[in-house]
């Protein structure tokens, strides 16, 4: 399959293998993999991309060259990289610093069995989970071409920059925008308004959502108050209050906003797998969760299926019903962009902007003291 980035991956191939790149990107079941993964490339800043999985991928391969491996032939004695030295190596790269360690335990693995199920070779990471050590699969490293063999590993590093360096570029013009927006919202406050509602589609980054879908229902719910005391001598009016919890997307136990003083909390998602539902209504022991989720179908749907995959999976009407009462609220594509509609009545379409480009900072390392203010 080609993609916009593959004429990347050949041209890299080229400089490094020349008449025979052609053969090793057909023959390479590992760059075909990261083919697919870096289909977003040239996509911009809205379409998602695939860090976890090629992270994993880039710390063992730079491992196995900066050791050496791809001139020598024993790295079948190797004692294998640390985890923790991976996982710190990948927080260093753009856009990792909220990376955990599923892609090398098994998602990556998983992802590939499923990409290419009638690969020679069924993972692409081996794993040492007693000791936590980990190695490249150096099979999908070395590429025969008639009577010779190559050894990628130094391209697939290349390509993996070249992709990094893409995508951050893509994020340097999203911030650049924001900023060039706010200085001329009072001349072309429409053009603000565009830019916000292109935000909330189905295919935006997982991360972009997450942020504007904060910046908008902190504003619109800024805008509401409650009466809130401990007796009634202190009852006082309050104005609702959303903090975000962490960084997006990160795994923080399904808590992504919170909102005071009511103490509701919010989970943003992009799936419609009910599986992913109770697994995060189950780490709350059935709290209640208002569910922000990435999608254009309609609330009633949303719950349908959350309501029938419970009923497939717990049958019994009393289990079933304990999930249905967790989910306090379904908030999707169409329900935010309601949200900003009243922001706008209220004249603070730059308030949300101002915080999608602050969200947006902290998010992709511009700033360093509120990204560390954040961890």
């Amino acid at each position: 399959m080609k993609y916009p980035f593959t004429d990347r991956i050949i041209e890299i191939l080229t400089n490094h293998f020349d008449k025979d790149s052609e053969q090793i990107f057909q023959n390479s079941e590992l760059l075909k993999y990261l083919n697919y993964k870096t289909k977003s490339a040239n996509r911009g800043s809205k379409s998602r991309g695939s860090f976890g999985a090629i992270y994993s991928i880039y710390t063992l391969v730079e491992d196995y060259y900066l050791n050496n491996f791809h001139k020598r032939n024993d790295y079948n004695k190797y004692e294998g990289a640390i985890q923790n030295n991976l996982i710190n190596r990948q927080r260093e790269l753009p856009f990792g610093r909220k990376l955990q360690n599923h892609y090398f335990q098994n998602r990556t693995n998983s992802e590939y069995r499923k990409l290419l199920p009638l690969s020679e070779f069924d993972r692409i990471i081996i794993h040492d989970q007693q000791n936590s050590k980990y190695w490249i699969n150096e099979n999908l490293l070395k590429i025969k071409i008639g009577k010779h063999s190559y050894n990628i590993a130094e391209a697939v590093l290349e390509i993996i920059n070249k992709y990094i360096e893409t995508k951050r570029s893509a994020f340097d013009n999203f911030v650049e925008t924001c900023e060039k927006l706010i200085n001329i919202e009072k001349e072309q406050p429409n053009e603000i308004k565009l830019f916000i509602l292109g935000l909330l589609e189905p295919n935006i980054d997982a991360r972009i959502f997450e942020i504007v879908s904060y910046s908008i229902l902190k504003s619109k719910y800024n805008e509401e108050t409650v009466f809130f005391g401990f007796s009634e001598d202190t009852v006082e009016e309050e104005n609702l209050k959303l903090f975000k919890t962490g960084r997006t997307n990160a795994n923080d136990g399904g808590i992504d906003f919170v909102m005071k003083p009511l103490g509701r909390f919010f989970q943003v998602t992009e799936t419609t797998d009910v599986k992913k539902y109770f697994l995060d209504i189950d780490k709350l022991e059935k709290f209640p969760i208002t569910f922000v989720v990435k999608s254009i179908d309609s609330i009633d749907n949303i719950l349908l299926k959350i309501k029938e995959g419970a009923e497939q999976q717990y049958s019994i009407e009393t289990i079933v019903n304990k999930y249905i009462q967790s989910v306090e609220e379904i908030i999707n594509l169409d329900k935010l962009k309601e949200a900003f509609e009243i922001v706008e009545t209220k004249g603070k379409v730059n308030e949300v902007l101002n915080e999608i480009l602050k969200q947006s900072k902290v998010e992709f390392n511009y700033d360093e003291d509120d990204d560390e203010n954040s961890e």
